[in-house]
């Protein structure tokens, strides 16, 4: 399989990147800038991506690739701190921006030599989205100016013999009017790659390999309804067959009759499927946990041990399947890059598991693909487009401590917000969107009384990928329907607000 390796030196578009790639139908994996050259040989790449990041590559403790990355024959892209790093190891010079006016953040009108292979059919000027405060000052010998803008003299790079291109830019996000073309021409062109990553071949691959490593063992999955989960199921299904045990932990975090509606969308079904209720036990382990790291790690381990109590119930199990796909995998830090929060089935696992292995054929895949695997599969639209809920539930959506009133509460303004989407005929537009109880309390007036209640934030976002979101521009009336209907009956709730911050900086979650 044709594979390109995007090396991470902690950019915050690590894995916009390897979407990107991926929407061209090429499998790519990320991993560590320092990845050692011997495990590069053995991933055995068509070409490599340096990835941005936030240092500057003259530091003598900044992140850098083994050197013998460059003698591979590989092609080589590097982006904005990856286009520094090729002009800096490779005998260039790259320095800090001279005044306020050379650095560049933003849209930027740049110019292209478009018999460069990177910018080949594409015009001679248009936009790049910029964002650094270093340039290269002197191009390596071999190498050639490839684009420019005003501040940045050096906007893009390359040495065509050995297949070595940077740019100063960031073709992987959407303000870049021709990064999709700039990418494709590097990975079809340059690498020379077909193109035939499809759902359908990785049903028949994940089939095959989960057939291979489960043999006649038993498998454990935990089965929350959600997309990954239910795609897993259906993937589990077809290759073990009754050797799999779908286990639905109804936790008490769950959105508003969420668990009925799962026991009876897969009552049906071929699957052993068993309901625990679960609640009393981790609202009491959640108890005076407030800090958001914690709760997801608390979480973890208790779904870990509900799992292990049924699997000892069951017959001991060999396997533990979880629907972990790859931005938790990422999010959850990858070698030097930083956390941006630990999904519960990632950095939540206890160190003593009951199981002999953990069992992930999704955790290669993004959300997107992750529906289009289950389309593949034949499962009903119901449940691939269902809105995607994160696996610690309602409690990271809960600000602060977590107790059954909050949680009663939420999931009233929840229900209301929901049905107000469906109302208006955006629940299948609108990406994801859900209610947060936060911590804060103020000042209202209710009847001829003063209130002093809690306030509900809603949230709703537009993404591809859930690498970036958007904030939805839903209409005024929508929300003051929802407003009015929150405060009027939920009790508790004197105030609604809106949220309008975007990913990044913001995440599509709270906590």
């Amino acid at each position: 399989m044709e594979k390109i390796l995007i090396l991470d030196f902690g950019g915050q578009y690590n894995q916009l990147i390897a979407r990107r790639v991926r929407e061209q139908q090429v499998y790519c994996e990320v991993h560590p800038g320092n990845m050692p050259l011997e495990e590069i040989r053995r991933f055995d790449p068509i070409g490599i991506i340096f990835t941005g990041g936030p240092n500057s590559v003259y530091l003598p403790d900044s992140p850098k690739p083994d050197p013998g990355v460059f003698s591979l024959g590989v092609p080589i892209l590097g982006i904005c701190y990856g286009c520094q790093l090729l002009a800096h190891l490779l005998g260039g010079q790259v320095t800090a921006a001279q005044d306020d006016a050379a650095r560049e953040y933003g849209k930027t009108e740049t110019a292209f030599e478009t018999d460069c292979a990177l910018f080949t059919g594409l015009p001679d000027t248009s936009v790049t989205w910029m964002s650094h405060g270093d340039y290269t000052a002197r191009v390596p010998a071999g190498f050639r100016i490839a684009a420019r803008s005003a501040a940045c003299p050096t906007a893009a790079i390359c040495d065509e013999a050995r297949r070595f291109y940077g740019v100063q830019f960031h073709p992987e996000v959407s303000h870049t009017a021709f990064g999709s073309e700039m990418l494709r021409n590097f990975l079809c062109t340059v690498c020379r790659a077909h193109g035939e990553w499809t759902m359908a071949d990785f049903r028949r691959r994940a089939v095959d390999e989960v057939r291979e490593r489960v043999g006649d063992g038993r498998v454990l999955l935990a089965l929350s309804g959600g997309v990954d989960s239910s795609v897993l199921a259906a993937l589990l299904s077809e290759a073990v067959g009754e050797q799999l045990t779908c286990i639905f932990v109804d936790h008490g975090l769950l959105r508003k009759n969420e668990g009925d509606e799962v026991e009876a969308a897969f009552a049906g079904r071929k699957l052993n499927f068993r309901r625990v209720d679960a609640q009393a036990r981790f609202l009491d382990r959640l108890r005076g946990v407030t800090e958001p790291e914690q709760k997801r790690r608390v979480i973890g381990e208790e779904f870990i041990r509900v799992f292990e109590e049924e699997g000892r119930r069951l017959g001991t199990a060999d396997f533990l399947a979880q629907g972990t796909i790859y931005p938790d995998v990422i999010e959850s830090g990858l070698g030097e890059a930083a956390v941006i929060k630990s999904h519960h089935n990632v950095g939540g696992l206890p160190d003593v598991l009951e199981f002999r292995e953990i069992l992930e054929p999704l955790r290669m895949l993004f959300k997107d693909e992750v529906r289009a695997l289950g389309r593949a599969l034949g499962l009903p639209e119901s449940l691939v487009a269902r809105q995607p809920f994160p696996g610690p539930g309602l409690a990271i959506r809960v600000i602060g401590e977590v107790t059954a009133e909050k949680l009663a509460l939420l999931r009233e303004a929840d229900a209301i917000f929901r049905e107000e989407m469906a109302r208006a005929g955006l629940d299948r537009t609108a990406s994801q969107y859900f209610a947060v109880l936060t911590n804060l309390r103020s000042v209202g007036v209710m009847g001829d009384g003063r209130s002093y209640d809690r306030a509900v934030v809603l949230r709703s976002v537009q993404t591809t990928d859930y690498m970036t979101a958007d904030w939805s521009r839903l209409p005024y009336e929508l929300l003051d329907r929802a407003s009015v209907r929150i405060v009027n009956e939920v009790k508790g709730v004197n105030r609604v607000l809106y949220d309008i911050t975007s990913k990044p900086p913001a995440t599509v979650e709270y906590e």
